[in-house]
């Protein structure tokens, strides 16, 4: 396997911050022995050698049984495989053809139903023309490896003024509801302050109950969505004051929902996403007052920020790691810029962030499997693995 980059365990202190003892990574065998720090270090593979993508954007597991991967590729198809090394053939899952894939539109996220091994539903993001965003759910064939096209149904339209900052991540949570991750509609500086308006559905984490239909929808509000109450606010909105969230995905083992939120000059910040929040964009930028009055009452704010004063430029979000080959960055969320291909790890509580790889990749996105071993989705057409290795 070829790795691109190695480094040593280390290196991982004192990564922005200046408490030594507060930064220290203290990694443990299986046994809670310390390691050796020098010993064990984290790489990055190509996970399937013999396959090629197209500027992947998203990997996803059914979690069925079967050991697949699905990969979704910006153009507007779906890619499906064994999850093996050795794998060289793949399928075509689903191609939407007619989409628009202009700047950063496109084929943006997948999720499956949590009950696709019985029902064959999984759902999508998707722009199929430069002013709208659509989330769209589609039936898998009897062939497995194939979805049918023509089983589209339409849950949700949203307008979109410009091409960037669509968002695009829609997973579904522990309570069985689908999340959807929208941008504020691009444009720099959030023109028409659609991530301050809540009467859109621009600069939102959203939730909808995709098992039920009321109200002529094709979905049906939960009812312990936090605004039900508010008549300025769609019933829709989960949380709000988002620019870009790119990526978001959800603790395994806790519940908790993160999301990287993509700055606009000087801050990347990482949430913790809590139902009602408002993230403040665009009255701040992470921490940094950006317009108004630069007052933080009532306003969520990150766990973690980072400048772009290295080369760091635009986040992409990660998963909190809880699979079993990588005893180093296990409980930490892993996540990277897609600029500058940086890999850091965060502690729970946004205490300490370690970086753990320079891969030089554009990190589109990060994405686990059935065992929740985590890869990363980059623009040079290769899944990635994280490998743990014995110097």
């Amino acid at each position: 396997m070829k790795i691109v980059k190695l480094v040593s365990v280390f290196l991982l202190l004192c990564v922005l911050s200046c408490n030594e003892e507060d930064n220290e990574f203290d990694p443990q065998d299986e046994n809670g022995e310390e390691m050796d720090e020098t010993a064990v270090s984290i790489s990055l593979v190509n996970a399937f050698p013999n396959l090629s993508f197209s500027q992947p954007l998203d990997l996803q597991s059914p979690k069925d049984g079967t050991n697949r991967l699905f990969v979704v590729e910006k153009r507007g198809r779906i890619i499906v495989f064994e999850n093996n090394e050795e794998t060289s053939t793949s399928n075509e899952f689903l191609n939407l053809s007619t989409i628009s894939t202009v700047s950063e539109q496109g084929l943006l996220g997948l999720a499956f139903h949590p009950n696709y091994e019985n029902n064959g539903y999984f759902y999508v993001f998707y722009t199929p023309s430069e002013e709208l965003a659509v989330i769209s759910r589609f039936s898998t064939l009897a062939d497995t490896n194939s979805a049918d096209s023509t089983s589209e149904v339409v849950l949700l339209e949203i307008p979109q003024p410009q091409t960037n900052h669509n968002g695009g991540q829609i997973a579904f949570g522990p309570d069985g509801y689908l999340y959807i991750a929208v941008g504020d509609g691009g444009g720099a500086g959030d023109p028409q302050n659609n991530a301050q308006n809540t009467t859109n559905l621009l600069g939102n984490i959203l939730r909808i109950d995709v098992d039920n239909t009321s109200n002529g929808l094709n979905y049906a509000i939960p009812s312990s969505n936090p605004f039900l109450s508010e008549s300025t606010v769609l019933d829709e909105i989960y949380a709000y004051g988002f620019r870009n969230p790119w990526r978001m995905s959800f603790d395994s083992q806790t519940g908790a929902l993160w999301t990287g939120d993509v700055g606009q000059g000087t801050l990347e910040e990482i949430d913790i996403v809590e139902s009602g929040g408002n993230y403040g964009w665009k009255l701040f930028e992470g921490t940094s007052c950006f317009s108004g009055e630069c007052d933080r009452k009532g306003l969520m704010g990150p766990i973690y920020e980072y400048g772009h004063s290295n080369g760091d430029r635009s986040i992409t979000g990660g998963f909190v790691y809880r699979g079993d080959a990588l005893s180093l960055i296990t409980g930490r969320y892993i996540y990277g810029d897609f600029v500058s291909g940086r890999i850091w790890a965060l502690a729970p509580d946004g205490s300490t962030n370690e970086l753990i790889l320079e891969s030089r990749l554009s990190i589109a996105s990060f994405g686990v499997d059935a065992s929740n071993e985590l890869y990363v989705c980059a623009f040079d057409g290769v899944i990635y693995k994280f490998v743990e290795t014995t110097n």
